[in-house]
């Protein structure tokens, strides 16, 4: 690294550690007024408004409620895409702190307020600097990553990637101790699927069941055939999860019912075990109605694809990163079934998605995800601007 850059990185991460309680403020200001996928309206306003403070122009409602702003450098280069998302979770927030949510029922209960916060602030700090910028940044604010179809798809259908170069992602994560970033490549979140299945038979009298066709049973049936896809039609050494979340069916003890619902998850990472988890599916379900007599409805919804980290991208980032953090806070990302729609970033483009540890030693940031009590350690988000910053002197510092 030249001395200039050199000098250049030590400033811009003085002013992210100067710059720690605003950031923190943007950050409580969002976990207090949450909002849901596709809802996020006064979340969008708030970036909006916080962009055009900094003196950057913003490009609004896109893929929805979605933004990006563009930080063009003094010269010509490469153009690198860092993503943000701002959408809470319908959860009930029990924490008692100054901050929590002010709106029953719904909380950031993911850290996307911490995502945003931070985004935000690299934006600010950097945008200082694009005299020493050679190439530009799409800062992009993406709404609606909890609920499927999601946002990253609309916003990529916008053209908001069309010119760029390579994309990045970050998410705190709360089993990592804060200070730590987490990095792998390959396949690292699954592909998600959801399916609802209507089993229809014919109901009766509980004391005749030769009179009905009995849903309830052949429902049961059902359940229990899934549960043998993964361990007898899918190659052991590839992974794949199938979840029953919901069994309906009949209101009385003595009535045998018509109809019973299944509803489930499908997790896989190889497309063509997603496909041959589907094709099982529906293979189970024709033989085992057919055999009992019935018939079904299948509605199955395909989600987010398996996000794959690009193996070049993801092993720059580690280097940088043991650059910023030192090398022993640099650990292993694992994979996980869990789901994440920046999979839709990295089909289109090159790039790697990364965590950045956000647990200290008060239990208060040990709860996982999507729990009630779900809180950070704050200072996570410096550490988040600091993995951007160093991607972006990579690329673009003079």
């Amino acid at each position: 690294m030249s001395n200039l850059k050199e000098k250049t990185m030590e400033s811009i991460f003085a002013k992210f550690d100067q710059s720690f309680e605003e950031v923190r403020g943007w950050r409580r200001h969002m976990h207090q007024h949450p909002e849901l996928s596709f809802q996020e309206v006064h979340t969008a306003a708030y970036i909006e408004e916080k962009l055009k403070s900094f003196g950057l122009e913003v490009q609004k409602n896109i893929g929805g409620h979605g933004l990006i702003s563009v930080l063009e450098g003094k010269e010509p280069g490469k153009k690198i895409a860092l993503r943000a998302d701002f959408d809470a979770l319908p959860i009930l927030d029990e924490k008692e702190t100054p901050y929590k949510s002010t709106k029953p029922g719904i909380m950031h209960a993911c850290g996307h307020d911490g995502h945003t916060a931070a985004l935000l602030g690299v934006a600010k700090v950097v945008s200082e600097y694009k005299e020493n910028l050679k190439g530009s940044i799409v800062f992009v604010f993406q709404p609606a990553e909890e609920t499927p179809p999601g946002g990253a798809k609309f916003m990529i259908e916008e053209g908001i990637l069309d010119d760029v170069d390579y994309v990045f992602g970050a998410h705190l994560a709360s089993d990592i101790p804060v200070g730590k970033v987490g990095v792998g490549e390959g396949y690292q979140m699954a592909a998600v699927d959801k399916f609802a299945i209507d089993i229809k038979g014919h109901g009766g009298h509980g004391a005749r069941p030769h009179q009905t066709t009995d849903s309830l049973v052949i429902g049961t049936s059902v359940v229990e055939a899934l549960q043998k896809i993964v361990s007898r039609q899918i190659d052991p050494l590839k992974s794949a999860v199938v979840t029953i979340g919901v069994f309906q069916a009949g209101n009385a003890f003595n009535v045998i019912p018509d109809t019973a619902r299944i509803e489930g998850t499908v997790r896989t990472f190889d497309p063509e075990v997603r496909d041959k988890v589907e094709t099982e599916i529906r293979s189970i379900l024709d033989g085992i109605t057919s055999a009992f007599h019935a018939t079904y409805e299948l509605d199955y919804l395909r989600g987010y694809p398996a996000l794959f980290n690009h193996k070049k991208e993801t092993d720059l980032a580690r280097d940088l990163f043991k650059e910023a953090f030192e090398e022993e806070n640099v650990v292993e990302f694992l994979p996980t079934m869990g789901a994440e729609d920046f999979s839709y970033f990295l089909e289109a483009k090159p790039g790697t998605y990364f965590r950045v540890g956000s647990q200290n030693d008060d239990e208060a940031t040990h709860y996982p995800h999507h729990h009630p009590r779900f809180d950070i350690d704050e200072r996570a988000l410096v550490n988040i601007e600091k993995a951007f910053a160093s991607i972006i002197k990579h690329y673009l510092l003079k």
